[in-house]
């Protein structure tokens, strides 16, 4: 490279940063001037769990910063006026800047890290996820429906859960399409749960207005951990979303070239692997027991639930693998 193209180079480095230094302040003006909360705490708490999972995916501390900064300059797009926008309103633009940045953070770090965030599923996940999601839908009180769409949907949902159920249960061959069919099976759970859980999240009053510290916390950790799962919320929105044809990509061989990639990486992110039926036996006691208490005695918001028997599980069989082990040495 020639050092006019270095100095040149350099020059539009030093432009963009004293551009986005000004910008930067401007907002931090109209947000301190501002009579509305432009930006809540719930925010802060959702990007505080966006970046704590890039840190825990990246082994280094500079490549989360470089994907922040980078973030935070693209982010700037959201004060571009829309195609549909009647009356520019810049504080309209300054509480969707956040947001901006918490998908763009999620989208750099899935293209940054590639497999890492594309956790490894097994019959046993899916036979959780399966267990969870056939409570979700009678805590909501959707059997008594009396919709023909809601129940035909229910019935096939019923259908890839007992397929979840049948290949923990026995030592089935998982087979590539057995494996294609799992995956996306567990991708739209997963999806249908990050829908809800958004929802159910916003629904709680904004942290700042909370009587106690308690509570605020609480509702801070529910944010902070919808913060956490955004990454791969946005994952297994692409590999769902990547069935349907694009604009230019109507069913054409670019198309199917495209989707002969993504079933790969369906099939990839699925172990062959069988997994014990005694595990099995006690993911459902464990989970069942869980969701029946909490179906009846109504401990916990069903979302909540549901996450904490997802982040919990795994480490009780682990610890009752250990237990296990120990017993059968002595």
């Amino acid at each position: 490279m020639s050092k006019n193209a270095q100095r040149n180079i350099n020059l539009l480095l030093i432009f963009i940063g004293l551009l986005v230094l000004a910008l930067t302040s401007y907002v931090g003006y109209r947000i301190s001037s501002s009579d509305r909360r432009l930006i809540p705490i719930s925010v802060i708490a959702i990007i505080a769990g966006v970046i704590f999972e890039g840190k825990r995916l990246s082994d280094k501390w500079s490549t989360v910063l470089l994907t922040a900064l980078a973030s935070f300059i693209f982010s700037f797009f959201a004060f571009l006026p829309g195609k549909r926008e009647h009356g520019y309103n810049f504080e309209n633009h300054i509480e969707a800047f956040p947001y901006w940045f918490i998908i763009l953070f999620a989208i750099f770090s899935i293209a940054f890290h590639g497999d890492k965030v594309i956790p490894k599923l097994t019959e046993g996940i899916t036979l959780l996820q399966s267990i969870a999601v056939i409570y979700w839908v009678v805590d909501y009180g959707f059997i008594d429906t009396n919709s023909i769409l809601l129940k035909s949907v229910m019935i096939i949902g019923l259908l890839f859960s007992l397929y979840s159920v049948f290949h923990a249960f026995t030592h089935a061959i998982l087979s590539r399409t057995s494996r294609l069919t799992l995956s996306i099976w567990s991708s739209i759970i997963m999806m249908l749960f990050a829908s809800d859980n958004i929802y159910r999240v916003y629904q709680n009053e904004q942290i700042e207005n909370t009587a106690d510290i308690t509570h605020g916390l609480y509702i801070g950790l529910q944010f902070f951990l919808l913060g956490v799962s955004c990454i791969y919320i946005i994952q297994n929105f692409i590999m769902l979303m990547g069935f349907l044809p694009g604009k230019g990509t109507f069913f054409n061989a670019q198309y199917f070239r495209d989707l002969k990639e993504l079933k790969g990486d369906h099939i990839k992110r699925y172990s062959d692997r069988q997994v014990s039926i005694l595990h099995s036996f006690f993911c459902v006691l464990f989970t069942g027991t869980i969701f029946a208490l909490n179906y009846h005695y109504q401990i916990l918001p069903r979302h909540v639930a549901i996450w904490i028997v997802f982040v919990t599980f795994p480490f009780i069989l682990i610890i009752y693998d250990i237990a296990t082990r120990r017993k059968n040495y002595s």
